[in-house]
């Protein structure tokens, strides 16, 4: 699997093609945000057959991802409101999914292993996980360089839970990647 990026930003329709995601499988981005850049073109990517849940702990940011989806005609997306760092508050069926998302979240959650446990949890097996995050360099935008995440820390805590990293990757000038398979 070989992605490319934007670059600068982020290009999530791009990022989704590249992903290989096909009709029927069922995906989750665990703190979507109120754009749904992620989710929206995976829920097309899935198609009616598929699943996709929208995860955010801000209705408001729900309701921005289902006017978004209406906008779409979009009828597979779920919206679900959690707490990502209370992993049994995210009301998806343990090994369900065949992708989770975890993008520009890590840095602002205090307990990164929680999130990393919940994808893992959530993923079936031979599921792949992305994540996504902030370069720890400074720019004149995006979050603080001293509360981004550090990728090795990340890596340490996937490893622990034995996912197997399938890609190390660079997103642009300011987001690196990994991929990992459950």
């Amino acid at each position: 699997m070989a992605i490319s990026g934007g670059t600068q930003f982020l290009n999530p329709k791009e990022i989704i093609e590249q992903l290989g995601l096909i009709e029927g499988m069922k995906v989750a981005d665990l703190g979507c945000g109120n754009l749904g850049s992620f989710i929206i073109p995976a829920a097309k990517a899935v198609g009616k057959s598929g699943l996709a849940y929208a995860v955010d702990i801000l209705p408001s940011v729900l309701e921005s991802v289902r006017g978004l989806a209406r906008l779409d005609g979009l009828t597979n997306l779920e919206l679900l409101r959690a707490n990502l760092e209370n992993p049994s508050s995210i009301n998806i069926p343990a090994g369900s999914l065949d992708m989770v998302f975890l993008k520009n979240v890590l840095f602002q959650n205090k307990n990164q292993a929680a999130l990393i446990e919940s994808a893992h949890r959530l993923l079936k097996v031979g599921g792949k996980l992305l994540i996504i995050d902030w370069k720890k360099t400074g720019v004149p935008f995006g979050p603080p360089v001293e509360i981004r995440v550090d990728k090795e820390k990340i890596k340490s805590l996937a490893s622990d839970l034995k996912l197997k990293l399938l890609m190390e990757t660079e997103f642009g000038e300011y987001f690196w990647g990994l991929i990992y398979e459950k």
